[in-house]
């Protein structure tokens, strides 16, 4: 099978993580042994147009079974293209932004499958709407986490190897702090009555972000609304206590596990876990099996599975959101 997948967040020297979930996915799916071609391109309004030009006349060159987008704006450029089969997996922001959200759920009306990074697309969500479910063409397809980059490392021996002082207590925020629906002055806040120091991402090359988890006592996701929210899996896969709004993949991943709080954002009830955590010298949970069922590989498998379901065009048999439980992933 050979595949074409379109995505405009590719990293750079400022936003060295961003997209990384996607790369993961593209690694993962070609050792499935599927032929997969990764085509990005910069964000912004004046890359659109040239980016479109550009997959058509790869389309024409090129033979694909199948087209595989990224974020909304990307699957509008493969769309426009003339991209079949299309796939679009939205993230997130894509869904629940004022202008690019709209945009999004009016390409549902031209895709083969929409899919959702987690079920929490297709509801409504701080607000905002979500993806329309439309029968027969609606799947769940997270991009999982890179267990090979994810996991426990000793926590002084973290902080010693980034150059951070051994003796200090920290949380980390895995957020970059100027993105609005991250919501950073929250973690500000509780940091600040737990008595720790707060380290933040936005800049962490991703071989790096393993040891800033490991480093911290906890890691605090305060967003508004999360598409998936790997930080949550990545943190498991450290065994590093998480503490969550009930966005995305967290209401499942934190669910009775403990050493971990999931719950609407109250700055006194989180401090108060907060500061159990950083009292401990190496506070830590038995997250990585939870990671481990969520990883990029097994994520991989499912969307191999769409991919065959799609090209097989069985009646009937398309990946629908009735095969995805709870949890939002497929059974």
């Amino acid at each position: 099978m050979r595949v074409l997948v379109v995505m405009n967040f590719g990293a750079d020297a400022a936003t060295p993580q961003r997209g990384r979930w996607v790369v993961d996915q593209v690694e993962a799916l070609r050792e499935l042994g599927l032929d997969v071609e990764l085509f990005t391109f910069r964000p912004g309004k004046d890359q659109y147009l040239p980016a479109t030009r550009r997959i058509r006349r790869l389309l024409k060159e090129q033979s694909f079974d199948l087209v595989h987008a990224h974020y909304g704006l990307a699957g509008w450029c493969a769309a426009l293209a003339g991209a079949r089969p299309l796939v679009v997996t939205f993230h997130g922001t894509d869904v629940r932004h004022r202008v690019v959200g709209p945009m999004s759920r009016a390409l549902t009306r031209r895709i083969d499958l929409i899919a959702g990074a987690s079920k929490a697309l297709f509801e409504r969500e701080a607000g905002r709407p979500g993806l329309p479910l439309r029968p027969g063409r609606n799947a769940v397809l997270p991009c999982g986490t890179d267990l090979s980059r994810f996991a426990p490392v000793e926590r002084v021996q973290a902080k010693v190897r980034l150059g951070l002082d051994p003796a200090a207590r920290y949380l980390f925020f895995p957020a970059d702090p100027e993105r609005p629906e991250k919501r950073a002055e929250r973690a500000r806040e509780v940091a600040r009555l737990a008595d720790a120091e707060l380290l933040t991402g936005g800049g962490i090359p991703p071989d790096e972000m393993s040891l800033w988890i490991n480093a911290a006592h906890g890691v605090l996701v305060t967003s508004e609304y999360e598409g998936f929210g790997l930080a949550c899996l990545e943190s498991l896969a450290c065994n590093v206590p998480v503490i969550s709004t009930p966005v995305g993949i967290a209401p499942h991943a934190l669910r009775g596990l403990e050493g971990t709080l999931c719950a609407d954002f109250d700055a006194g009830t989180w401090a108060r876990f907060a500061s159990e955590l950083v009292a401990k010298d190496d506070p830590r949970v038995s997250g990585r099996p939870v990671a481990e069922a969520l990883s990029a590989v097994r994520m991989a498998d499912r969307v191999a599975l769409a991919y065959e379901e799609i090209l097989g065009n069985r009646e009937g048999e398309a990946v629908s959101a009735a095969q995805f439980g709870n949890d939002g992933v497929l059974r």
